[in-house]
């Protein structure tokens, strides 16, 4: 049962992601949830180029945003100041950017003097910036509990097995975990950052997921790190209203019979070798269903078009049961259609939990990073199956038809389109459930931070001269 208002107001709580669209998303739908019990006030910090795209959505007006402006790096102009988009090789100076912005964000801190600070992985640094102020801080991880689970276990256990067979890398992954212990920037190994930023936080670490689907993976996580693993549910975007060129897409998904198409992307931060989109467009064409395929190419790199950049005459010849789109479409909108029969996916952990929210089973194709953990986890729970590739990692356009032909429409597919179903249900029957606990846990916390701030004014105060009675005018409110 949710704890009511503390001391007749409602508590203000400061979001601040990593710059990654990933990462503002599920913030974001964590803030309108928040807002939605009627506790809080919600603030969400980041950089202009993020918020520009979020205020553009349909968000709740209780929602304040704060721009983090960032200084411009040689390489790096301010709007690249996200992930959506980047070239892969300035993610060091987005990063080195971003630790750049501490003392900016601590100015944020004194202005609005928040009563909690709900922060993201990377910046181990803000949550000492809180705590600074007698603000008690919350790490926010927006992987899956699975990931996160095996991630420390990486840092922690490198040299024994993970307790889990069924969550595992590929030889040909083996890069992945080499990036995930090795990768740094701005002088400092990413591995510290996430050891610092959970350490940090004060008591409690909040994960995108619900106990039914990982609820093993969030237990380890928690003996791991020593915190109390919070799920806050899937925080799944709602479908939006579309525009004239995205309501395209739903014209031409309308016209095609249900359970018929795939929709096929790769998340907003990944983008495809020219390898790996022949071979992807080649399995395509081999199968026997209607696609809605999203391209995009990194910011400012190419000027390559969506033709030039798959083989010779394939678009003519898919044209009448393939649709191709450049840059972005509405994901939410298109996977509640009745139409979608599948979702050819990198297995990024929105997509995954976009799919598990509208019943989409999952053709897995994980690329790099959190994407494979992922894909096994959508194998073992069996909503999906997996593209594999060779032993060298190099993806065939024959298992790619093979794999979208079983899932979509064989006898084979069945049990995981039936098993997409039930979790949707699940999920439906769920409501927010998790929310109700997480809220009083956040305004727990809130009233730590009440008791920790008028301890310190009460310590000023002696060591001013001043009464004892003067930390009563220390609440301050926004």
């Amino acid at each position: 049962m949710m704890m009511n208002n503390i001391n007749g107001r409602k508590q203000n709580v400061l979001m601040f992601p990593w710059l990654g669209h990933g990462h503002v998303s599920p913030f974001l739908e964590l803030a309108k949830k928040l807002i939605n019990t009627n506790l809080f006030n919600i603030y969400l910090c980041s950089t202009p180029a993020n918020l520009g795209s979020v205020k553009r959505a349909q968000v709740n007006e209780s929602i304040t945003f704060i721009e983090l402006n960032l200084e411009p790096l040689p390489d790096l102009p301010s709007e690249l100041h996200t992930t959506n988009g980047l070239p892969p090789h300035l993610m060091p100076s987005l990063k080195k950017a971003f630790d750049l912005g501490k003392p900016r964000f601590s100015e944020i801190l004194a202005i609005l003097k928040p009563d909690l600070l709900i922060y993201d992985m990377i910046q181990s640094w803000a949550p000492v910036a809180a705590s600074a102020f007698g603000i008690p801080s919350v790490l926010f991880i927006t992987t899956s509990a699975t990931m996160a689970a095996n991630m420390f276990h990486l840092y922690l256990k490198q040299d024994v097995a993970f307790p889990f067979d069924s969550i595992y890398y590929r030889k040909y992954e083996k890069k992945n975990v080499k990036e995930i212990l090795e990768s740094s920037a701005n002088g400092r190994k990413d591995k510290d950052r996430v050891m610092q930023g959970v350490k940090k936080s004060t008591n409690i670490v909040l994960v995108k997921s619900f106990k039914e689907i990982e609820g093993k993976y969030a237990d380890y996580l928690s003996s791991l790190t020593s915190k109390r693993v919070v799920p806050v549910g899937p925080l799944v975007v709602d479908p939006v209203d579309v525009d004239s060129e995205q309501n395209r897409v739903i014209q031409w998904l309308d016209s095609k019979t249900i359970g018929s198409t795939v929709f096929v992307s790769f998340g907003s931060e990944y983008f495809l070798s020219k390898a790996d989109m022949t071979q992807i467009a080649l399995g395509l064409e081999m199968s026997n269903v209607n696609f809605i395929w999203v391209l995009r190419f990194p910011k400012g790199e190419t000027n390559m078009t969506i033709k030039e950049a798959l083989p010779l005459g394939f678009v003519e010849r898919v044209k009448e049961r393939g649709l191709l789109v450049e840059g972005w479409a509405p994901q939410a909108k298109i996977l509640g259609h009745k139409n979608i029969g599948g979702f050819v996916s990198h297995c990024g952990w929105s997509s995954v939990m976009e799919a598990m929210k509208f019943g989409v089973p999952i053709i897995a194709m994980p690329m790099h990073l959190d994407q494979p953990v992922n894909a096994r986890l959508v194998v073992e729970i069996g909503m999906g199956k997996e593209v594999v590739r060779d032993h060298k990692g190099v993806l065939m356009g024959s298992k790619v038809a093979e794999v979208v032909d079983e899932v979509v429409a064989s006898k084979l597919g069945k049990n995981i389109r039936d098993k997409a179903k039930k979790i949707s249900v699940d999920l439906m029957t769920k409501g927010d459930e998790e929310i109700e606990f997480v809220v009083d846990e956040l305004l727990q916390l809130c009233t730590s931070g009440h008791k920790l701030r008028r301890v310190g004014a009460l310590q000023k105060a002696k060591s001013d001269g001043f009464m004892i009675h003067s930390w009563f005018a220390v609440e301050t409110e926004v």
